[in-house]
């Protein structure tokens, strides 16, 4: 007799679980979509457009309304001023319009021919204008008793424009001039030498540091628990008074560390260490060790704490010696955290920005991908050029995590 029961996940009860299942996971997916999917999206789309800083604002009328003249009695005579702009040079405005409001008392003596009146509505029709395209429309108007009685002013009631344009971000124009600019220079192997460098042995300095913190804390003794909190100092600590505090420290003038290697005969002048090449790379890679391996240390421990003891006790017993216990007792069973820690760490090292540009503002050659995002984008205006360099840090991030989880992770049985 044939089995009449459905295939397992397939019955009526799985699919409204799986129902549930994807209703309760849709606020979470709305919420990385929003964070992480849209703004990279935009990166990749600002990464092929023309675009500078400048037009980030889309190209807007601007109006100046006054009234010229210092009329004083019934009767004077003045000028109602409308000074109109636009604030594109590159970008044309079309359909431009302005509504106002006369105050009243101000007769309109003679008006322009692309303007009408209706009561005290006036309404102005300037037609489609040119990149920074400037117009001053005046109006003779005179003077009653009326407006000197009243408190109202032009300027008190802003005129309502309108016009249309077309952003760059948003038109039909596209370009791959910027990654044509940033694979043509003359320092992108350069600058992915210096970030390759600085993450790899930044990564790789930070997990062997917090190994080796991690085997001194292993075991218990007097003052164990302040020592794990001292250990914790340079990562909780502010990053820019850690980088300022290295600064000071390594000032090639009044710094603390040049006096000492000058009275002790190491080297006769002081020594410019954020200065210098290769010099500030080193020192750089060495703040990034210094600042990290507090967080290698933290989960390190935790694994190392969780190991059976009785391994160790057994291991004495066989004559085995401190780094043979070490090498075939502890470090497969660190091999895991290890792992992951070192994803973690490449990843976030490749993308770190706030400590090289506090330590040397990238110079010296110690310029990274993610500085030159920040010169690209800001300090050469060139928007589109940034988010180019952005999309190259996220080729080379993904390059790498598939290659790591595919290769690496599986050979450790991760």
């Amino acid at each position: 007799m044939a089995d009449a029961t459905p295939p397992l996940g397939t019955g009526p009860l799985a699919k409204r679980e799986a129902r549930l299942a994807w209703g309760l996971l849709t606020p979470t997916i709305a919420a990385v979509a929003l964070v992480v999917i849209l703004p990279l999206l935009a990166i990749f789309w600002i990464s092929v457009k023309p675009v500078s800083l400048a037009d980030l604002r889309a190209p807007e009328v601007v109006l100046r309304e006054d009234l010229r003249g210092s009329p004083e009695a019934a009767g004077d005579e003045a000028t109602l001023r409308y000074r109109l702009r636009n604030s594109s040079q590159e970008q044309p405005i079309l359909g431009v319009r302005f509504d106002d409001l006369v105050p009243d008392g101000l007769e309109i003596v003679d008006l322009d021919a692309r303007c009408s009146l209706q009561d005290q509505a006036l309404s102005c029709d300037l037609g489609d204008w040119e990149a920074g395209y400037r117009e001053t429309l005046t109006i003779p108007v005179i003077v009653t008793q009326a407006y000197l009685d009243n408190a109202i002013r032009p300027q008190d009631s802003p005129p309502r424009v309108e016009g249309r344009s077309s952003s760059v971000l948003t038109d039909g124009t596209f370009t791959l001039n910027n990654f044509a600019r940033i694979f043509q220079a003359d320092e992108f192997l350069e600058v992915l030498w210096v970030t390759l460098f600085y993450t790899v042995f930044g990564t790789i300095g930070a997990l062997l540091v917090g190994l080796f913190a991690a085997l001194l804390l292993n075991k218990a003794f007097r003052g164990q628990g302040i020592l794990r909190g001292l250990y914790l100092f340079p990562y909780v600590a502010p990053v820019i008074a850690v980088a300022f505090a290295w600064l000071i420290l390594f000032d090639p003038f009044s710094g603390s560390a040049n006096a000492l290697l000058v009275q002790m005969g190491v080297t006769r002048e002081a020594i410019n260490f954020f200065g210098e090449r290769p010099l500030a790379l080193i020192m750089v890679t060495v703040f990034e060790i210094w600042r990290y391996f507090p967080l290698s240390f933290l989960f390190i421990l935790a694994r190392m704490q969780s190991i059976d003891g009785d391994m160790y006790e057994a291991a004495d017993m066989d004559g085995a010696s401190p780094f043979q216990q070490f090498w075939y007792l502890s470090l497969p069973q660190l091999l895991g955290i290890l792992s992951v820690l070192f994803l973690l760490r490449f990843i976030w090292t490749f993308n770190k920005f706030d400590d090289i540009f506090l330590l040397t503002g990238g110079n010296a050659g110690t310029r990274t991908l993610t500085v030159s995002v920040y010169e690209q984008a800001f300090a050469i205006s060139n928007i589109g050029a940034g988010a180019a360099v952005a999309v190259v840090i996220f080729g080379c991030l993904l390059t790498f995590s598939i290659f790591f989880l595919k290769y690496i992770s599986r050979e450790e049985g991760l």
